[in-house]
């Protein structure tokens, strides 16, 4: 069983390669306005458009994956700050 999971787990990325396409300016634009709403480090959006040269479709996935870690972030402070506000109110 593990020397047929080991097999297959090769073939994997020769299929993902083969699907890659890299990002045309429209892409890129489109990448750049998805973040556009939020303050992130310049890191990130460079990481995003190193992503983007080989396969846009990893790079909007990235993209998602850190906004959507950045609100649920920003919504676990403002329940906190939430609960501060109430405990110190009565």
């Amino acid at each position: 069983m593990h020397r047929a999971f080991i097999e297959n787990m090769f073939d994997v990325p020769e299929r993902e390669e083969k699907n890659a396409l890299p990002a045309t300016d429209e892409d890129l634009i489109a990448l750049a306005d998805k973040f556009s709403g939020f303050e992130i480090p310049y890191k990130v959006f460079l990481q995003a458009i190193a992503i983007s040269a080989y396969d846009v479709a990893s790079a909007f996935r990235y993209a998602d994956n850190y906004l959507t870690i950045l609100k649920n972030a920003n919504k676990s402070k403002n329940l906190l700050r939430k609960r501060r506000e109430t405990y110190f109110k009565t």
